[in-house]
């Protein structure tokens, strides 16, 4: 095999040490590769080169900061650094613009900067996600300016990430990984290395487009179906119906190589990948002709929901005999999923931002999230506790059920009298409802 195989002992070079980057520089330093990890925000380096790793995933910072104590992981601004690496992992920033584009500015200032340290023998591996082509329209050229050729001198694959907060590091040990390449070496040369590296089955495609398209595929899938949930809930409360319920009783159905799996509904969709993702691939068709619908319907339904969930508060408020104008409703969880510390596009903005223009005060409370980056986020300093949060609160809105609220003694809390709880994503039981209004509590949740 001309480019890289997956031996043992290869070195590995990470460009973009953001979450992603972080989390398989971490991980293939566990399993015994030598790495380096390649960022130009020289803030980062000194972060990690001093101990600190400023993101919150389970298991992330004992590895990677371990890794580097040592000596299995080395990080650098100095892309010269590349040229020793066998296997070099592209891993930056892929966002898009309000039209759906891909802001290309790191991944092309990246490639530029690789463009003149490439050596022959490599294997480049492109992990950012992009629009199709993206792997052999823009990295390839920028990989080739300084002479070598792909697929000649060099090998060129696109192996999607599909992590998911909270659980990343478990599912970088565990989940397949796709793989296709610029030409069949490419494409065995990087199944190799995963399979090698990670103990994973790889799937290998025929192309960098198939590979590339995968992961939008997924999340687009993931979008909708959220989609499905959330209007599904609103549908059903319409007519007074509890959406877990049906959900439950429509997911019983066999249904190709599983069941119907509608997903369920919430206060909205956060994180990097779901909120772009399907833009991406509104974009990337309509440059071809083609008009997809069910991409952007599902992103507006679910950039919607936010509002929809204060919307839902605000109405039980009044009929519960309760101003809004003269109303306190206290936020718990501002992270964009239970049990994250992630305040990437989280819904709960948009949803607090609803709730003060109605409300007399919002408190914000979560004991995951960064309190500097919630106070320039929400343009409110969370409280120091929960108690502090809710003390006279007439709403308690939990938007981000994380494990330190699954036991929360509401009997205990210093709220109003008829204070009112609204479910945005803890899907309480009927027990637990029940022994709220048994406490003197209101409930309300998103279809429920």
């Amino acid at each position: 095999m001309r480019f890289l195989s997956g031996r043992q002992n290869c070195q590995v070079a990470i460009v973009g040490l953001g979450y992603v980057g972080s989390c398989i520089a971490a991980v293939l330093a566990d399993r015994g590769l030598d790495v380096v990890g390649v960022d130009n925000n020289t803030e980062l380096v000194d972060e990690l080169r001093e101990g600190h790793c400023r993101y919150v995933e389970p298991g992330l910072a004992d590895l990677l900061l371990g890794g580097i104590s040592a000596g299995r992981v080395q990080v650098t601004t100095d892309y010269a650094a590349v040229r020793r690496a066998d296997v070099v992992l592209i891993t930056v920033g892929t966002p898009v613009r309000e039209d759906g584009s891909l802001a290309d500015e790191q991944l092309w200032g990246a490639c530029v900067e690789l463009g003149r340290h490439v050596r022959t023998g490599q294997l480049f591996v492109v992990k950012s996600t992009v629009p199709p082509g993206t792997t052999r329209d823009l990295v390839l050229p920028l990989l080739e300016a300084g002479g070598l050729v792909g697929g000649v001198d060099f090998g060129l694959a696109f192996t999607p990430e599909r992590l998911a907060e909270g659980t990343a590091i478990k599912e970088l040990r565990a989940l397949p990984i796709v793989a296709g390449g610029l030409d069949a070496e490419s494409t065995a040369a990087a199944a190799e290395f995963w399979r090698t590296a990670l103990g994973v089955e790889v799937v290998p495609q025929d192309s960098l487009e198939a590979a590339e398209i995968t992961k939008l595929a997924d999340n687009w899938w993931i979008d909708l179906n959220i989609a499905l949930g959330n209007e599904l809930a609103k549908f059903c409360a319409l007519y007074e119906v509890d959406a877990l319920d049906v959900i439950a009783a429509a997911n019983m159905i066999p249904k190709g190589a599983g069941n119907v799996n509608i997903l369920l509904p919430s206060v909205g969709v956060g994180g990097s990948c779901l909120t772009k993702d399907p833009w991406m691939v509104w974009h990337a068709a309509r440059e071809r002709g083609l008009d997809i619908l069910t991409a952007p319907a599902g992103r507006r339904v679910n950039a919607g929901m936010p509002e929809y969930t204060a919307r839902v508060a605000i109405d039980e408020l009044v009929r519960l005999g309760k101003d809004p104008v003269s109303s306190k409703v206290a936020v718990i969880g501002l992270a964009f999923k239970n049990n994250s510390g992630d305040l990437r596009h989280t819904p709960t903005q948009a949803a607090v931002a609803a709730l003060e223009k109605a409300c007399a005060e919002v408190t914000v409370y979560d004991p995951r999230v960064d309190a500097e980056e919630a106070d320039r986020l929400f343009g409110i300093t969370p409280s120091a506790s929960l108690d502090d949060a809710v003390k006279n609160a007439d709403c308690l809105a939990i938007l981000a059920l994380h494990k330190e609220f699954h036991d929360i003694d509401f009997a205990a809390l210093p709220v109003a009298d008829s204070c009112l709880v609204l479910d945005g994503r803890a899907y309480y039981s009927r027990e637990k409802i029940a022994e709220l209004y048994a406490l003197g509590y209101h409930y309300r949740g998103v279809g429920r």
